[in-house]
């Protein structure tokens, strides 16, 4: 029986989506936000070529292109020192090499996108203000042929399903923070994408054209933390930040002096089951909450969204979901293997750090893009 109508349970990135994406296939569905408001968590999001491409299919990117910005490089710095280590290409160079441009934005700038398409959507309502019990089925007068969890990494819905992930504390912590982009200090890149790499931390910077702002997100290993993110850190997490830079430049560590910060303790899930093989799957963090070492949490989110909803139109629910997790698993596994990866080189110390950054100074920008040819030109299944 082909799948007509959907319950999406959460209304972030990849609930959204998952709304649209049904839409575009003649699905319907009702989307249960627990919030009474939408309200975007979080500062700056890299959306790369993989997830631009599918928001480019479902109308969304033309609104979003008009306010982000297209960096033209990526660039890895020496923390300590400020050296330049490497530079991936960008802007122009992604749109020819992966098909789909690279951008930078602030979060609520693609939540607002998103949520403006669905409003405007026939196909989709929203219900916000609207919790749902564990196992319990969405009330609405239109029973859903299935139901998607996209209710992030602490998802509720995971309850339903046997064997599912289960959120844990990664063991690092993530200090977000804005800097007025006319008050930024020199070294502070305004038009590209920078990693300042050091031993046990990494920082990231990058412009947010819409907010007048840079983006700044300092990542070092801190100690088991509450499930919030958007607390004030105390003084001694600050004191614990200042521990973990104090080999850094001078100029980077002025950075923190007058920043307000948010303290985000960075949790991730574990593996398990996606789907009850019946009617229920999750999808974004609440199938695979991953660390941000490789920025690509909310496009794995993205392309979720759009590849379920492929299968849905295309196969009966236990076929398409089955499908599903058979299909977005290993390629998902692989990402969490990148981020792992880049976790290692970012925070390495002594010899292993000498031998990161001789190997990306040798590396030339062309080599490096080619690494990232598996991520960043990614094809969804239609």
């Amino acid at each position: 029986m082909p799948v007509e109508h959907a319950a999406i349970i959460g209304a972030g990135t990849a609930g959204l989506t998952a709304a649209l994406a049904l839409a575009e296939r003649g699905i319907s569905s009702d989307i249960f936000e627990q919030a009474a408001a939408l309200a975007a968590v979080g500062a700056g999001l890299q959306i790369s070529p993989n997830a631009s491409r599918i928001l480019a299919k479902l109308g969304v990117l033309q609104d979003i292109e008009k306010v982000w910005l297209e960096p033209q490089f990526i660039r890895l710095f020496s923390g300590d020192t400020l050296r330049p280590l490497a530079a991936v290409p960008a802007g122009d160079f992604a749109r020819i090499r992966w098909g789909a441009p690279y951008g930078v934005l602030h979060r609520a700038t693609l939540q607002g996108a998103l949520l403006m398409a669905v409003e405007a959507n026939p196909r989709c309502t929203i219900h916000l203000g609207h919790r749902i019990a564990p196992g319990a089925l969405p009330q609405t007068t239109r029973r859903p042929d299935v139901i998607i969890g996209a209710d992030g990494v602490w998802s509720k819905l995971r309850q339903s399903i046997k064997g599912s992930p289960s959120s844990h504390f990664s063991g690092d912590i993530a200090y977000r923070f804005t800097i007025a982009g006319n008050s930024a200090p020199s070294f502070l890149d305004r038009v590209n994408v920078s990693a300042f790499l050091g031993p046990s931390a990494h920082l990231v910077c990058y412009p947010l054209k819409e907010a007048g702002s840079l983006n700044l997100v300092a990542i070092t290993a801190g100690n088991a933390a509450p499930q919030d993110w958007r607390n004030d850190p105390t003084e001694q997490q600050l004191k614990q930040l200042s521990i973990r830079f104090s080999g850094w430049s001078a100029d980077i560590k002025s950075l923190f002096g007058e920043a307000r910060m948010t303290f985000w303790p960075l949790y991730e899930a574990t593996e398990g089951n996606w789907q009850n093989g019946s009617d229920t799957v999750l999808i974004g963090d609440a199938a695979h909450a991953m660390t941000p070492f490789a920025a690509q949490g909310a496009a794995m989110a993205i392309e979720d969204a759009y590849e379920l909803a492929a299968l849905l139109a295309a196969h009966p629910v236990k076929e398409a979901l089955l499908r599903f997790e058979q299909q977005r698993a290993p390629r998902v596994a692989k990402i969490r293997k990148r981020g792992a990866f880049n976790r290692f080189a970012y925070h390495a110390r002594g010899p292993v750090r000498i031998g990161r950054d001789i190997v990306l100074l040798l590396k030339a920008p062309q080599s490096l893009a080619a690494d990232l040819d598996w991520v960043y030109g990614y094809r969804p299944t239609d």
